[in-house]
């Protein structure tokens, strides 16, 4: 007797069709396509009313930065005629800051602030070094902390510490009778080491960061490539924190540049100083109505400043890219 079971071959290929065939939903009714926000007109629109919040400090920028670089820039390239008090535009202001003594101060001051600028990056990046791969956490804090108080101790009372100390009459100078091995605090040398009793600590600070970013597995991937260790620093660790010490570099250079109060404490007029001389014509002590070539002078230290800050920014992007 044949099984009544057992399925025709046309319903086998028809089950077979039905379900290899995609399952079909229920039939949606065609309609209208709803309309696709614009992401890009909301951020705009965010942006129209974030920007009211930074007009503040945009007007404390014009204030306090606009309006004296516009007046010094119009002083400089003003020369007033004494007898109808006139002002015409000229650059013999310019011309003469650029000559004379004035070029001998500007001189004086990139010499000095080269010097201490490279002897601050060499000590402080030692210093930096010694308390990086140092074991004690406590030495750490203490050099971090005395760094970050020493940065801050300049001008005035920096001057006055240090004539007390290596002064003519000062303390260190009567007791190890310097006096006699012809030093002078009142000289270039003397400036070099007030100024790095300041740039170092500040050194110290700036490259803390770079040398924590060199990580240890580099140095033992080098050890296990039988690298010494000064092998390790010429070919991996110094490349890599050389966009840092010249960022260092170029920021003790400014720093130098600009101290003024030490160096007039200090030396006064004995040594030719930009910021000095710049000082004197302001307040009439070489010639009486020198005030637009003491703007000419502040217009060229502000033009150093800011090729010092072109070189900074980007040795700093870099060394964020590579340590960070």
């Amino acid at each position: 007797m044949a099984d009544q079971t057992a399925p025709s071959p046309a319903g086998s290929g028809a089950a077979v069709l039905a379900a290899s065939a995609p399952a079909a939903g229920p039939a949606v009714p065609a309609g209208p396509v709803p309309p696709v926000r614009d992401g890009g007109g909301r951020r705009r629109g965010a942006r129209r009313h974030r920007w009211p919040v930074v007009v503040p400090f945009f007007a404390f920028l014009a204030v306090c930065f606009g309006l004296p670089a516009g007046t010094m820039v119009y002083g400089a390239f003003t020369v007033v005629d004494p007898a109808s008090g006139e002002g015409r535009f000229s650059t013999e202001n310019v011309g003469g800051s650029l000559s004379g003594a004035y070029a001998t101060g500007l001189t004086g001051s990139v010499e000095l602030s080269l010097v201490t600028a490279l002897l601050a990056t060499v000590i402080g990046t030692l210093i930096a070094q010694a308390v990086v791969s140092s074991p004690r956490p406590a030495l750490r804090g203490v050099v971090v902390s005395a760094s970050g108080v020493l940065a801050n101790f300049s001008g005035a009372p920096l001057a006055f510490a240090f004539i007390a100390t290596l002064g003519t009459t000062g303390t260190v100078t009567q007791l190890l009778h310097l006096d006699r091995t012809g030093f002078s605090l009142y000289s270039f040398t003397g400036l070099v080491l007030a100024y790095l009793y300041f740039m170092v600590p500040l050194m110290v600070v700036t490259v803390l960061p770079a040398l924590d970013g060199l990580r240890s597995q580099w140095q033992e991937a080098a050890a296990s490539c039988g690298a010494t260790r000064g092998q390790y620093w010429r070919h991996v660790g110094i490349p890599v924190l050389t966009p840092s010490l010249l960022g260092g570099a170029v920021l003790m250079f400014g720093t130098a540049f600009a101290s003024h109060a030490t160096a007039a404490v200090m030396v006064g007029s004995s040594q030719p100083l930009i910021t000095i001389q710049i000082a004197n014509a302001l307040n009439g002590n070489v010639l009486v109505g020198q005030e637009n070539l003491a703007l000419a002078m502040s217009l060229n230290m502000v033009v150093i400043a800011l090729l010092v800050m072109a070189v900074q920014i980007p040795l700093q992007r870099r060394s964020t890219r590579w340590l960070g």
